[in-house]
């Protein structure tokens, strides 16, 4: 049986319209979205609030929640011997994304924590996400959210 672990992940928007990625420390030219695992006992909103204070220093103070939906799904690829990589016990993840707009009198972003997961950040338009900056296990998931929360094809 599959076993996926719970995610969320953060589409943060500010008021010119511009979307938060975060390019990933260990992966020069790999960006994404703020997001992370449920801990146990966790709502889904507790996670969300505690992943985006972790990853880039915005309180939920900051930040208005304006949307979700759950049910993107993708599978870890295999390891170097063809076995299917396993993490947390989960085959894969299954993400809730939340569309948060930024409030005007939020701070800056800050990527540079005690344990930093970004090395830098960008605002840019949906339009301009390139699908090249992911891994291609979680290509089809980025596009089904581009599709279905800013009505962008990529």
């Amino acid at each position: 049986m599959v076993r996926y672990r719970p995610n969320v992940a953060a589409l943060v928007v500010n008021s010119a319209g511009n979307l938060l990625i975060c390019e990933r420390w260990t992966i020069p030219g790999a960006w994404q979205f703020p997001q992370g695992g449920v801990d146990a006992g966790e709502t889904l909103e507790e996670a969300l609030f505690r992943e985006v204070r972790e990853e880039v220093g915005l309180e939920a103070k900051h930040y208005e929640v304006i949307d979700r939906r759950e049910g993107y799904r993708y599978l870890y690829p295999q390891g170097a011997r063809g076995k299917k990589l396993r993490k947390h016990g989960s085959h894969g993840q299954e993400q809730t994304y939340f569309l948060c707009h930024l409030k005007a009198d939020a701070p800056q972003v800050n990527v540079r924590q005690k344990q930093p997961e970004f090395r830098a950040y960008r605002w840019i338009l949906p339009v301009e996400f390139d699908l090249d900056w992911l891994p291609a296990f979680k290509r089809d998931v980025y596009r089904e959210v581009m599709r279905d929360f800013f009505q962008v094809e990529l």
